[in-house]
């Protein structure tokens, strides 16, 4: 009741995912059976068919099941041998498919890991035991974003993530674009693969360089590399609009930073110096001396 309470007033989720749910949303497809494993308990965070019973962290929701819990908290307590649990694992999150109780009564009693019987299911996106529901539709947009450009396979080190939906498709049209202008260049029909793989190279991977080079991602708490992507190429065309094509990627980066720092002591600070600026911009006012 306290963490439900606690869920409600911080805006936080407190439920536990449902895997048909994730399995549907990332197009998840064919599984391996990895044997008996040692699991952290705290990257089980769904379940396959009693998501509604337990909370995230497990606790039960239901009075019914209390007879239940008490039985195998007793075992648990007393240390007598139980057979594992089984999990299906997506990246380096676990779903339970049998166990439940046990799980519960260990998360209780303190343990950090639990035996388990696993199954890994394949998912082409990054999946990680702090994933919640809402996550999931700009993850099924990465997944069809990774579907169509294959960049996972052309560029494995690749690693882009949204926190703003809409940003896998605004990349597409960047892609498309780039490869229309490497066409117009080379006088040649540009095979998909090349433009994905040289739009990442020589436009996404330099201005994420520039990100890292000049710590940004400081400026804007919670955002990523790819937002500030967009954000910096949609400045970038704007400034070059207004002063012209020399302006590079990296003035424009450092211009945006500047303008619309999202950190608070950074936000402060520049509108401190707005207001001086602007201040400068008049002359000071002259106060006639007292009699």
């Amino acid at each position: 009741m306290l963490r439900t309470l606690i869920a409600r007033l911080t805006g936080r989720p407190n439920r536990l995912l449902a895997f048909d749910e994730v399995k549907e949303k990332l197009n998840l497809r064919g599984s391996v059976y990895r044997g008996v494993q040692r699991v952290p308990l705290d990257h089980i965070i769904g379940s396959v068919n009693r998501y509604q019973d337990f909370d995230r962290a497990f606790l039960p929701i239901r009075r019914h099941m209390a007879d239940r819990w008490i039985a195998v908290g007793t075992v648990l307590f007393q240390e007598a041998s139980l057979p594992p649990v089984r999990l299906y694992k997506v990246g380096d999150a676990y779903f339970v498919l049998d166990g439940h109780h046990r799980i519960s009564v260990a998360r209780a009693l303190g343990w950090e890991e639990i035996e388990a019987e696993v199954i890994e299911v394949r998912s082409r996106v990054p999946v990680g035991p702090d994933l919640q529901a809402e996550d999931l539709e700009i993850l099924r947009e990465y997944e069809e974003f990774l579907e169509r450009t294959r960049l996972d396979l052309l560029r494995p080190e690749a690693d882009i993530r949204f926190t703003i939906a809409g940003g896998y498709q605004r990349l597409l049209e960047h892609i498309a674009v780039h490869r229309y202008f490497m066409g117009l260049e080379q006088g040649r029909e540009i095979p998909e693969d090349e433009a994905v793989a040289h739009w990442y190279d020589e436009v996404y991977r330099p201005v994420v360089e520039i990100i890292r080079e000049h710590g940004l991602l400081e400026d804007f708490p919670g955002r990523t590399e790819a937002d500030l992507y967009l954000w910096i190429m949609d400045h970038l065309y704007y400034l070059r609009e207004a002063y012209g094509p020399e302006v590079d990627p990296e003035m424009a980066a450092l211009d945006y930073a500047e303008q619309f720092a999202e950190h608070p002591i950074r936000r402060l600070v520049n509108e401190l110096r707005r207001t001086v600026e602007g201040m400068s911009a008049f002359p000071p006012m002259e106060v006639e001396p007292k009699a």
